[in-house]
C-alpha cells in the first residue's frame, strides 16, 4: 500500500514537472511571438488582409530642342483585374467569356484566372477606353458589382512612330524604359505609382464596412532633348535614300552636332523601327520565318534592330582620321598647311621592310604641300608625319581628343575604341594608324573629335539631354555643357578648317559642296574587317569653316550599289544635300544672301514705347526687354547713324 502512493506521489511529480516545462515553454513561445516576432507576423497578417492594386504613374513627357514637338508621351488608359474569390460561382464563366471577347484573349487562359484561389489577378493592362466602357456595360447589365477592378493606367505612345528610334527607346509592359533616352532616364521619367488599397477577410472576401484607400500617383518629370525634329527629319529622309540607292547591306547612320555646346541635333540609324510597335521585327524577309524562329533568334534580330550603331559598334574610320595626324603635326610644329613641295608621293612609302601604297599608286601624287596631301588623301604622306610625331607623342593626342576613352554620352550601351596598348604599337602599326587603318573607334567618338577641332581646338563633351521640367513645379533643371582640355591651339584648329575647306572645294570632298556656304570636310573609305570584302564609306565636315556652328558625319557600311564604296562617291553628296536643308533652317548665312543694312534712328530720350514703335519701322527690335513702357532711353548702342543690319537687336540704358 505504501509502495503504491509512492509510485502515485513519483507520477504526480513527474506530471507536475512536465506540466511546468510545458507551461515554461508556452510562456517562452508566447513571449517570443509577441516581443521577437510580433512585428514581421503583424506585417504578414496586414499582408494577408490587405488587398493593393496598382495605379501606374505617368510618365514625364520627352521634347524636342525647341520644346514644342512631343517625342514621347503617355495617355491616362486602363487596366483590368479581378478578384477571383469575390466573383460568384455562378458568374464565372460568364465574366471569362465577356472578358475574352471584349479584349480580344483567350477564353481558356482568362477563365483560369478567374477561377484562381488568390486575392487578385491581372487580366489586361492598359486597355482603351472604348474597351473599358463596354466592361462597364457588361457589369452594369449583369448586376456584377464585385470582382472586377477597371483602374486608371497610363500608356507610352510615340507621335512621329519611327523618328530617332534607336535614341529615344521605347517602354516594357510594366511601363519601364528598356532602351535608348527612355531607359537612361528612367528615374527621372517614370515617377511614382499610386495605389488602390481596401481589407479583406481570412478568405479574401470583402469587408463590407471598408472603404477603399486611394494614393495618388506622382507624374515623372520632362525630357527636353538636343535632338531638333527637323534637322532629325531631314537627316532620316537622306540616310534612307543613301542605303537603298547604294544598296548599304549593313545599313549606316548620320550625327549632327553643334561643335560650340556638343548637342546632338541629330542621331540618325537606317534602318530603323517603330517605337509603337518595338517588338515587330522591321526585316520582311525575317517576318515571314518569324514564327518559324526560336526564342533565342528572335531576341537576336530585336536586339539588333534596336541597337544604336552610332554609339555601339565601333568601325574603321580611315581617311577621315587624317585630321587627326594633320592636327599632331600641325600643333607640333612639324609641318605647315601650304609648304610647296614638301612631300612626294610616289606611289607608297616603305616602312619596317613592308611597302604600303597609296590609294592612287598606280598614279602617284607626286610632289605636295600638306594642304594638297589632305586634299588628295594621300596615305604615304601622313605615314611620314606619323613617324615623326611618334608613337607616345601619338597616343597622347589620342588621349587628348578622346579616342581612347567613352565620351560619357547619356545613352546606355556606349561602346569604346579598340587600339592596340601603345606599348606593342611598332612602325608598321604606327604607319597604318596614321592614316586610320588597323584600329576601331565609334561614330560618336569621330564627330566628337571633329568638333573639337572645329571648337577652336576645345575638347566638347556630347550630350542628349539639355533640360529637365519637374511636372508639377515647372522648375527646370538645365544639363551643363561640359568642355575638356585644349588639345590643339585657336591657330592649329583654324589651319585644319581651311585645309578642310579645300578638301571640299578641290579635294575628294568637292560632292558636299552647298553653294554659298564655306564646307569643310574629309572623305574616308576602310575595309569593315579583314578580308570581309566589304566596306565603310563616310564623310566627316563643318559648316561654315569661318565660325562652324555644325559637324557632321555620315557612315555607310557596305554599299554594294553602282556607285562604288569611295566617300568621295556616295557619302559626301549625302552630306551635300543635308547641308543644303539644315544650314538655311539653322539660319546660317549663305554668302550670296544680300545683307540689307540701315542707319540707326535716333531713340534717345523716347519713352520704352515709343522707341519700340520706331524701332518696329526699321525691323529692329530691344535686346533683353524687361522694360516698362514709361522709361526714358538715356543711351542706345549703336548710336544714331551707324550702318546696321535689319533684324538685329539693339542695347538701351533708361533714365
Amino acid at each position: 500500500m505504501q509502495e503504491n502512493s509512492l509510485k502515485t506521489k513519483k507520477r504526480m511529480l513527474i506530471e507536475l514537472v512536465v506540466v511546468i516545462i510545458l507551461l515554461v515553454s508556452l510562456i517562452i513561445r508566447i513571449g517570443y511571438i509577441q516581443l521577437i516576432d510580433g512585428n514581421r507576423l503583424k506585417t504578414m497578417a496586414l499582408d494577408q488582409q490587405s488587398l493593393e492594386r496598382n495605379v501606374g504613374a505617368k510618365r514625364g513627357t520627352i521634347y524636342d530642342a525647341t520644346g514644342k514637338n512631343v517625342l514621347a508621351v503617355s495617355s491616362f488608359v486602363e487596366s483590368v483585374t479581378v478578384n477571383p474569390k469575390n466573383i460568384k460561382k455562378e458568374d464565372k464563366e460568364k465574366v471569362a467569356k465577356s472578358l475574352s471577347e471584349i479584349l480580344d484573349l483567350e477564353y481558356d487562359e482568362v477563365l483560369k484566372k478567374v477561377n484562381k484561389n488568390t486575392s487578385i489577378e491581372i487580366i489586361k493592362k492598359r486597355i482603351e477606353k472604348e474597351e473599358a466602357d463596354k466592361i462597364r456595360k457588361f457589369l452594369l447589365e449583369n448586376n456584377i458589382t464585385s470582382g472586377i477592378n477597371i483602374d486608371e493606367d497610363s500608356k507610352r505612345y510615340y507621335p512621329y512612330s519611327t523618328l530617332a528610334s534607336q535614341v529615344i527607346g521605347f517602354c516594357g509592359s510594366d511601363n519601364q524604359g528598356l532602351n535608348g533616352i527612355e531607359a537612361k532616364y528612367d528615374d527621372i521619367l517614370k515617377g511614382t505609382d499610386g495605389s488602390i488599397n481596401k481589407l479583406v477577410d481570412g478568405k479574401g472576401y470583402n469587408l463590407n464596412d471598408e472603404k477603399e484607400k486611394y494614393v495618388e500617383s506622382k507624374d515623372g518629370n520632362d525630357l527636353i532633348l538636343t535632338i531638333d525634329l527637323t534637322v532629325q527629319s531631314i537627316i532620316e529622309k537622306y540616310l534612307e535614300e543613301a542605303c537603298i540607292d547604294n544598296k548599304c547591306t549593313d545599313g549606316g547612320n548620320i550625327i549632327v552636332m553643334n561643335p560650340k555646346t556638343g548637342d546632338i541635333l541629330g542621331m540618325a540609324g537606317y534602318p530603323s523601327y517603330d517605337l509603337n510597335e518595338p517588338f515587330e521585327i522591321n526585316n520582311e524577309e525575317l517576318k515571314i520565318m518569324w514564327n518559324d524562329i526560336s526564342q533565342e533568334e528572335k531576341n537576336k534580330y530585336l536586339n539588333e534592330m534596336w541597337r544604336n550603331k552610332a554609339i555601339s559598334d565601333t568601325y574603321e574610320p580611315g581617311s577621315t582620321f587624317k585630321l587627326v595626324t594633320a592636327s599632331a603635326a600641325l600643333e607640333e610644329n612639324i609641318t605647315d598647311t601650304d609648304n610647296e613641295g614638301e612631300f612626294n608621293c610616289s606611289g607608297g612609302i616603305e616602312v619596317a621592310g613592308v611597302r604600303i601604297r597609296c590609294w592612287r599608286y598606280y598614279r602617284p601624287h607626286g610632289k605636295e604641300s600638306l594642304r594638297e596631301a589632305l586634299m588628295n588623301s594621300c596615305n604615304p604622306v601622313f605615314i611620314g608625319l606619323g613617324q615623326k610625331i611618334g608613337v607616345e607623342k601619338y597616343y597622347d593626342y589620342l588621349t587628348k581628343f578622346g579616342l581612347l576613352r567613352k565620351t560619357g554620352i547619356d545613352l546606355p550601351g556606349e561602346a569604346n575604341s579598340i587600339f592596340l596598348n601603345e606599348n606593342k604599337v611598332g612602325p608598321v602599326e604606327l604607319a597604318t594608324i596614321s592614316f586610320g587603318q588597323r584600329f576601331e573607334v565609334t561614330p560618336l567618338q569621330m564627330i566628337t573629335m571633329v568638333s573639337t577641332i572645329a571648337n577652336k581646338g576645345e575638347y566638347i563633351y556630347p550630350r542628349l539631354v539639355k533640360e529637365i521640367i519637374n511636372q508639377d513645379t515647372g522648375e527646370k533643371t538645365e544639363i551643363e555643357i561640359k568642355k575638356g582640355e585644349k588639345v590643339i591651339s585657336e591657330e592649329t584648329s583654324k589651319k585644319i578648317l581651311d585645309m578642310m575647306n579645300s578638301v571640299v572645294s578641290e579635294g575628294t570632298g568637292k560632292n558636299a559642296k552647298v553653294e554659298g556656304y564655306e564646307i569643310g570636310g574629309k572623305t574616308g573609305t576602310s575595309e569593315d574587317g579583314v578580308n570581309t570584302n566589304k566596306y565603310v564609306t563616310s564623310f566627316i565636315g563643318v559648316a561654315s569653316t569661318d565660325d562652324p556652328e555644325v559637324a557632321i558625319l555620315i557612315t555607310l557600311y557596305n554599299p554594294t550599289g553602282e556607285g562604288g564604296h569611295q566617300g568621295g562617291g556616295v557619302a559626301a553628296p549625302v552630306a551635300g544635300k543635308i547641308f543644303s536643308e539644315i544650314l538655311p533652317y539653322l539660319e546660317i548665312k549663305n554668302s550670296n544672301e544680300k545683307i540689307e543694312e540701315i542707319e540707326m534712328p535716333n531713340i534717345t530720350g523716347k519713352t520704352v514705347n515709343d522707341a519700340k514703335k520706331i524701332l518696329k519701322k526699321y525691323d529692329l527690335k530691344i535686346k533683353e526687354d524687361t522694360f516698362s513702357g514709361d522709361e526714358i532711353v538715356k543711351k542706345q548702342i549703336p548710336e544714331e547713324g551707324i550702318k546696321i543690319e535689319k533684324g538685329k537687336e539693339i542695347v538701351i540704358e533708361v533714365k
